[in-house]
């Protein structure tokens, strides 16, 4: 069984050591998983991962190669049901018929105030009814249940993508820059952006100009250049988590490209819209904040900005101060979309989502809107005219 685990890491792409995979062998044998699951989920984590841009990969291996196991155990301690079972009986599940009847409270502005009151008011914890904050309700406010237009307190992942807040600390994965196109064309595509200058430290022979000066003064006269480069200078803004899990295989392919094709790239996570603050790393995205104006002094105007989402999200988060879904916002999204856009004058927004949808998302109008147009989707053709954009 664990051979099959080395061998299926291998596969994967993980450089897993056979020094690496003893330790965890001597691990086991010192009962360090303590006949847990979750323990040797982290003891194997720990033995064999050295990169954590690698953690995403073991992951996918690890439910792979032990989906269903469970360790050790005599079978006569007791067992408890676990809390995420529970929970998930107390889901709310409606016919289409029910959920039209059920209504909004109507604006952004009434559902934050009736959200105050009702915290001022409930003392009990409360299940299935359409007022109070509890699950598997109709009530705007709470978890398992279903509203047009609430606010999602406790709660592990989105059900409806209605929500108009999240009260929870959500937790995304980064990008895997390393995944393996299944096409070229999104490499094909990116190279129409392209604009080649050697800059930097002579490192590389000029073959020609050794020549010449060589015949020139009849001794060896070896002529160094800087190597020729794609010399634009790129900005990547990732949306990440929520309704873009639905697409993360092709964002990964993206990113993959982008890495390979453009020496001077950077990137950043933001998530629906972008606002204040941008992250790098998303294991520590509440700690580690990047100020959106610091992203604004640091890189000057002549990088491209490319953003990457799918720009669905509750129109509040777009045009409204305090609107975000995950935190209390100054400033509107619409206000930070705008000023990105004008200092990067070379902009576009590419969408994952099938542009034929694009008409039944409110938000996506908003956003093609504010980007005066350069709202492209995320294909060949898309790519193609993204790229002649921003080659302009």
């Amino acid at each position: 069984m664990f051979l099959t685990f080395l061998t299926n890491l291998r596969a994967a792409g993980l450089p897993v050591s056979l020094r690496e995979y003893l330790t965890l062998m001597e691990a086991l044998k010192a009962d360090l998983a303590d006949k847990s699951v979750e323990d040797f989920y982290y003891l194997s984590r720990a033995c064999l991962v050295k990169d954590e841009a690698n953690l995403d990969r073991f992951d996918r291996v690890f439910g792979q190669t032990f989906n269903g196991l469970e360790l050790g155990g005599s079978g006569t301690e007791a067992r408890e049901l676990p809390e995420e079972w529970l929970r998930k009986l107390a889901e709310k599940h409606l016919t289409e018929e029910e959920k039209a009847q059920i209504e909004a409270l109507g604006g952004f502005e009434k559902l934050m105030e009736t959200l105050r009151e009702r915290l001022k008011e409930q003392k009990d914890r409360h299940q299935g009814g359409s007022k109070w904050i509890g699950t598997a309700g109709t009530s705007p406010f709470g978890a398992y249940g279903y509203n047009p237009e609430g606010v999602r307190i406790g709660q592990s992942e989105s059900r409806h993508r209605r929500a108009v807040k999240v009260w929870d600390k959500r937790a995304f994965r980064d990008l895997d820059g390393t995944v393996e196109l299944g096409t070229r064309n999104i490499k094909v595509a990116l190279k129409r952006l392209r604009r080649f200058a050697r800059q930097g430290a002579h490192d590389e022979l000029d073959l020609d100009d050794t020549i010449r000066a060589t015949a020139h003064r009849g001794l060896l006269d070896i002529r160094m250049r800087p190597e020729r480069r794609n010399a634009v200078k790129v900005l990547l803004f990732f949306d990440i988590g929520g309704s873009m899990d639905d697409h993360i295989r092709v964002c990964e392919e993206l990113f993959s490209a982008a890495r390979s094709e453009f020496k001077v790239m950077e990137y950043f996570y933001f998530h629906n819209c972008p606002y204040e603050f941008v992250w790098k790393n998303n294991a520590r995205r509440h700690s580690e904040r990047i100020p959106t104006w610091d992203v604004l002094h640091k890189y000057g105007p002549d990088y491209k900005l490319i953003f990457v989402g799918d720009a669905s999200m509750s129109p509040y988060e777009i045009a409204y101060a305090g609107g975000s879904v995950e935190h209390w916002n100054e400033e509107a999204g619409s206000v930070w979309v705008d000023r990105l856009a004008s200092h990067y004058s070379r902009s576009v927004w590419l969408n994952p989502v099938a542009e034929r949808h694009w008409s039944y998302t409110h938000s996506i109008q908003m956003i093609k809107e504010l980007m005066d147009g350069r709202h492209y989707p995320l294909t060949l053709n898309g790519l193609e005219a993204a790229m002649k954009e921003l080659s302009r």
